[in-house]
């Protein structure tokens, strides 16, 4: 059927794959939520935040409310969050959060994918002066919304910063960022406003960035690629321009 027809074939795969990774983190995310505070969103914010994230990647809703069906069931298995640091090719800072049932497994696997890149699995806390935790708020802009005015309305809740940038569609959206202290606090605020957050996650911003030719790039990427198609990870961060 022609190069046209395989090119869009592999595009689909890819995002169907990506979605797939998706569902599956959001789905631990949704039973840690209701693990922790039990589940009925409207007193379980961490559960209304998972909730939320998943429409975001439009997650069907029957799978949301499987997750947390799955979740409330007293013999349903739990999940420990556990986060590794090392650093892989040319020396680049890599640090993985996960959610695991099972640590002997998810560590073994991880020391394994920075020793074949050839890079090294540190100890927790040695990449604290490279990364710092922000809590990170996404909403749709729009023209009724007075961002320079929405700015000043959100001090209150902790901010620390705010600006549009565009999605993977090209639309604009809004982001706000607080420290990991206020996430709460904002979180009730922007509620409170009656603004629909898309997203709202605990994110690890880079204090400094590493440089790198486009060839050694590729390794890094290639040892992220290989940790993120793993079902015990669920964010991975790196500081490469």
């Amino acid at each position: 059927m022609g190069r046209a027809f395989e090119f869009r074939k592999e595009r689909k795969f890819k995002r169907w794959a990506k979605m797939a990774v998706q569902f599956t983190r959001l789905g631990k995310e949704i039973a840690m939520a209701v693990k922790e505070g039990g589940p009925h969103p409207e007193n379980n914010s961490r559960l209304r935040t998972a909730i939320q994230n998943a429409k975001a990647v439009n997650m069907p809703k029957d799978r949301v409310e499987a997750a947390i069906k799955r979740a409330s069931e007293k013999d349903s298995k739990g999940y420990e969050e556990y986060v590794y640091e090392g650093y892989g090719p040319h020396g680049v800072p890599v640090l993985i959060e996960t959610a695991t049932d099972n640590t002997n497994r998810t560590v073994g696997n991880i020391r394994s994918y920075f020793t074949k890149s050839g890079g090294s699995l540190g100890k927790t806390g040695s990449l604290d002066f490279i990364f710092n935790r922000k809590s990170i708020f996404r909403f749709p802009a729009s023209e009724e919304l007075d961002v320079e005015e929405l700015e000043l309305e959100l001090i209150d809740g902790g901010l620390e910063e705010l600006y549009v940038e565009a999605d993977e569609e090209g639309n604009d959206v809004v982001v706000v960022q607080t420290s990991f202290e206020d996430f709460g606090n904002m979180q009730r605020l922007l509620e409170e406003k009656g603004i629909e957050v898309s997203s709202a996650k605990l994110e690890r911003i880079a204090l400094s960035h590493t440089s790198l030719s486009e060839e050694q790039a590729a390794d890094v990427l290639k040892m992220i690629d290989k940790i993120e198609e793993d079902d015990d990870v669920q964010a991975v961060y790196h500081n490469m321009d």
